[in-house]
């Protein structure tokens, strides 16, 4: 950032935020010059800012821990920053504990995850060269670096549409005990290096030639004996109605081998024998007559086109030839999805193709787009211009109804590339017509009746321009009481981010949006036949203080919020179905909220089990572990989605540099892996399982399949996203597309050890010496997470392995970090030093390190 003074620099910054991004259609926000005389105070350009959480401390008053963390702020202008007269904004995931602080400061909770620090009476400012500490805390426990403040900005009160961006600012490490204490709290201590080496253990290094040939399974591979060779491309035969499959076949051989001189590739849509799915697909490959493909549909054929894909010799592989085989192979599921939140960072067109391109890659058909949330509107809807001009845009403003506040580190420009940004009609058909070429559908969600605050903000300010001008109409998208005093806090800690049932105007707001993301899926030639209507973590407390509610409930005879509840979603099913398509939603659309015991308990709402819903479960939390059993056992249509196995944005360990969120728990590789869909309760105790239910026969009939959730409250760039969601998300298609493997099937607790040993060693070695390899030399790059190894001391020798046997280990002892350069992990280490270990793809890219003091 340019050091020119603020002056000059807030006018260029006022210019820019006249005119954001998607904000042509809204009213501007005025402009101001910043006073000349902030001159004299100090730039947020010169201002430093680190962070260091100072201790977890456990007291009787908070026995499951607090957390006393620090600023650090240094002012390295000619200016003071002044004793009064500016405020300090950040987001911060986690609750802080707002009120005075030490040094005549306060700490503001303005809205959500958006806070401020002010100065208060007797507050001395901070002069030139002068470093303050700021102490502070959070309300819970810190484990993760994920819940450091982030997106600081500097606003003076005498320019307060001005907002500068603090760049200076770092994370100081968690290394010391007192940081990494978790007391008796429950949280998961540190994973070690030998923690990892013992976890790495269960799998053994195979010889390439008992790696697994395909992922995800197929049903049945019978191998031949010879070989077919492919010393060019090949010629491809296939009928008009199976183009896009076609130029996919050409798209797998080397462009570089002569074109249509090779082995003849047949593709068809006919019968595969023996498989009712409209997704089997029969491939064989023979030395002599070449390469058939036959699917039941187009989908199968394609399907056995990316099997072919991974059968395929690695780029650069001496020996250029195919094993003759026949592969007959269908999935377990029809349901196979992976959901990407767009809505709490924003991530475009480009990001979109590329994710259903690895979708098609490992056979998942269900793409459920997290489009809306309350920090983000992000489909343009004809005639509610203001759902993108201000719920598409984040960024600092000194008044409502201009933008969204920050969010999630997003920062006071609402030119912001994560906070700011929207999919146009355009996009979204185009997106549409890509996914709908690879067999992949596209769920839209709009999410309701909570998380709808980007929605309330737009729509409210969209009231308040009409009424000014004088329109008779204003209130008719309306979604907030205003006379609302109803008291509550969301997930996110917001107050004010809840549709209201008791309006009329919310319904129609539905079903104008309804209408056209149904007009915009007509556009596009592409089917629509649900839309996921959210109903996710409607905060206690909310629609109890409201005038229009109450009214609503008295004049329907209804006599608590949870049968509102079910009025709101009969109605919005009644709208989903007069636009011919059916409702699906998380698992609150399908539970009812009541009491056992005195405690809080969900139980299938009788009220929707005849209506078709389909329930994505994510509740498989403590006391909720049977929560999708019962609702399939109720019969509801379910998609298991599970938090505790499939949320992505989950970080892999508990150490506190490991990127990702930890409010459930954590999901490793094998997390994901071992899931066994119709057995949930498992790995619980005879104890814990108890009293809960098991998977009927018939509730097994409803569970639709899987789905792997990536929300994205820490995934502000693309380069994070490759590293949460893989490879963990083939661990998932494994388990959406394979049969039930042997060891979960097995009794003997013996028996099933050695057969998960076998069945495990065979996913990690293909993941590792095949599949992500492929991945490596090819693009767009895939920056998926490379793990760091395990280390552990034995004797005079330091052990090494990786949870991918066979990827490339690299070793300094002198305490640098590994390059591509670096020594190769050939067996045990014995060299003495300060030993660091890091795994490498093939482009040389490095994962995390880990290490070890032998000197």
């Amino acid at each position: 950032m340019s050091h020119r003074p603020l002056a000059a620099r807030a006018l260029a910054l006022l210019m820019a935020l006249a005119t954001p991004m998607a904000m042509a259609e809204a009213p501007a926000p005025a402009t101001q010059q910043a006073p000349a005389n902030l001159n004299q105070y100090a730039s947020a350009a010169k201002l430093q800012l680190r962070w260091d959480l100072q201790r977890n401390l456990f007291t009787t008053q908070a026995p499951h821990g607090r957390t006393q963390a620090r600023l650090i702020l240094t002012n390295h202008d000619s200016q003071p920053l002044p004793a009064q007269g500016w405020s300090l904004y950040f987001n911060c995931l986690d609750r802080l504990q707002p009120g005075p602080l030490q040094g005549n400061l306060t700490l503001e909770q303005v809205a959500g995850s958006l806070f401020r620090l002010r100065p208060g009476p007797g507050f001395k400012g901070v002069a030139p060269g002068q470093t303050l500490a700021i102490d502070y805390n959070y309300a819970g426990l810190v484990i993760k670096l994920s819940k450091a403040p982030v997106g600081f900005y500097l606003v003076y009160d005498a320019a307060p549409d001005v907002g500068v961006a603090i760049e200076d600012f770092a994370l100081l490490p968690l290394t010391r005990p007192e940081q990494l204490d978790r007391g008796t709290s429950g949280h998961k201590p540190v994973v070690t290096p030998a923690d990892t080496w013992r976890r790495n253990a269960q799998a053994d290094l195979l010889p390439a030639n008992e790696v697994p040939p395909v992922l995800p399974t197929p049903l049945h591979i019978q191998p031949g004996e010879g070989k077919l060779l492919l010393n060019a491309q090949p010629a491809i035969q296939a009928p008009a109605a199976l183009k896009n499959e076609a130029a996919l076949a050409r798209f797998l051989f080397p462009q570089t081998l002569p074109a249509n001189k090779g082995p003849l590739l047949k593709l068809s849509v006919g019968t595969v024998q023996g498989q009712a799915s409209p997704e089997a697909y029969r491939l064989t490959i023979q030395a002599d007559s070449g390469i058939t493909i036959v699917g039941n549909s187009a989908a199968g054929v394609a399907y056995g086109l990316q099997t072919l894909r991974d059968l395929l010799p690695l780029p650069g592989a001496k020996e250029q030839a195919l094993n003759e085989l026949t592969i007959v192979d269908a999935p377990r599921f029809g349901y196979r999805g992976f959901q990407l939140d767009v809505a709490r960072n924003f991530h475009g067109k480009q990001t979109v193709f590329k994710w259903l391109d690895l979708m098609a890659r490992f056979k998942l058909n269900k793409f459920h787009f997290h489009l809306t949330d309350d920090e983000g509107w992000r489909l343009e809807i004809a005639g509610l211009p203001e759902l993108t001009a201000i719920g598409a845009v984040r960024g600092h403003a000194a008044r409502p109804g201009v933008r969204l506040q920050p969010a999630y580190g997003s920062g006071p420009d609402p030119r912001d590339p994560s906070g700011s940004g929207y999919f146009s009609r355009a996009d979204y058909i185009d997106i549409l017509r890509y996914a709908q070429a690879r067999h992949i559908e596209v769920i839209p969600e709009i999410e309701m009746p909570g998380h709808m605050r980007a929605a309330v903000q737009a729509m409210e300010a969209r009231y308040r321009r009409m009424k000014a001008a004088g329109r008779k109409d204003a209130a008719k998208y309306l979604l907030n009481d205003l006379e609302d005093r109803s008291t509550y806090s969301s997930a996110q800690y917001f107050t004010d981010n809840v549709i209201n049932p008791g309006l009329d105007s919310t319904f129609s707001f539905i079903d104008h949006v309804v209408g056209q993301i149904v007009a915009l899926h007509l556009d596009a030639g592409v089917p629509l036949r649900t839309i996921h209507m959210g109903g996710d973590e409607l905060a206690n407390g909310a629609w109890e203080k409201s005038p229009a509610s109450l009214a609503r409930m008295k004049k329907e005879k209804l006599a608590t919020t949870e049968d509102l509840w079910d009025y709101f979603y009969d109605r919005v099913d009644g709208i989903l179905r007069r636009h011919g398509v059916s409702t699906s939603g998380w698992e609150e659309l399908a539970a009812r909220k009541t009491r056992l015991a005195g405690r809080s308990k969900l139980i299938p709402n009788p009220r929707f089990t005849t209506r078709g819903f389909t329930a994505w479960v994510w509740n498989n939390t403590r006391g909720a572990e049977d929560l999708a059993n019962r609702l399939a056992n109720g019969g509801y249509d379910i998609v298991l989605a599970p938090v505790s196995n499939m949320y992505l944005d989950m970080a892999a360990n508990p150490n506190p540099e490991e990127p990702g969120v930890n409010w459930n728990d954590y999901v490793e590789l094998d997390t994901v892996y071992d899931f066994v869909p119709f057995d949930m309760l498992r790995n619980l105790s005879e104890t814990a399982r108890a009293d809960k239910d098991g998977l009927t026969d018939y509730g097994k009939g409803h569970v639709r399949g899987l789905e792997a959730t990536l929300f994205s409250e820490t995934v502000r760039d693309d380069g994070r996203l490759d590293y949460l969601v893989m490879p963990r998300l083939i661990a998932l298609a494994e388990r959406a597309w394979a049969a039930d493997p042997a060891w979960a099937l097995e009794t003997d607790p013996a028996r099933s050890a050695a057969l998960h040993r076998q069945a495990w060693s065979g996913f990690v070695n293909a993941l590792g010496q095949r599949v992500l390899p492929r991945l490596d030399l090819e693009q767009p790059a895939v920056a998926y997470r490379i793990a760091p190894p395990g280390l552990l001391l034995d004797g005079e020798q330091l052990l090494v392995n990786h949870v991918l046997p066979g990827i490339t280990l690299r070793y300094t002892s002198d305490g640098s970090d590994p390059s591509a350069a670096s020594k190769p992990v050939t067996g045990p280490i014995t060299e003495r030093g300060l030993i660091k270990v890091a795994a490498f793809d093939r482009k040389g890219r490095p994962g995390l390190v880990a290490s070890i003091d032998r000197r």
